[in-house]
């Protein structure tokens, strides 16, 4: 990407995502009326590379994501911690996005000096990387 380009904020980036997939008539979050229906079609729910799911909007990014690539592997994990555990990334391979989304609490004083606590929330956006199979 060009330096001079302004990078899509995360939520137009993982709206993009989603709408992709629903031009394609993708929709991983689509319930079958069966669930042995959906064993050879849906991957299994996204996991970090320590076990722990993922939630929310990023099971419907990491989702379509394994299906348009055909990965067979629901593990994910960073560029860094790949290589902290002396993992490497295939060449030419690119990254999936993941979002991280929670609230700063922040106090400050209003025009009367009293104290008051503002929640702001935000959502922060990364790359992770799919683990091969017997990885």
């Amino acid at each position: 990407m060009n330096q001079a380009e302004p990078r899509a904020d995360v939520y137009a980036r993982a709206t993009s995502r989603i709408i992709e997939d629903l031009e394609k008539v993708v929709r991983p979050w689509h319930k079958p009326w069966s669930a042995s229906n959906a064993a050879h079609r849906l991957p299994a729910l996204p996991l970090r590379h320590n076990d722990i799911p993922y939630r929310g909007i990023n099971i419907l990014l990491l989702w379509g994501q394994a299906i348009e690539n055909g990965y067979s592997s629901s593990r994910w994990m960073t560029y860094k911690q790949a290589q902290e555990l002396g993992g490497q990334v295939r060449k030419g391979e690119r990254g999936s996005l993941v979002v991280f989304a929670d609230v700063l609490h922040k106090t400050e004083a209003n025009d009367q000096g009293e104290e008051i606590e503002r929640e702001i929330p935000f959502m922060k956006g990364y790359t992770i990387e799919v683990i091969a199979n017997g990885a």
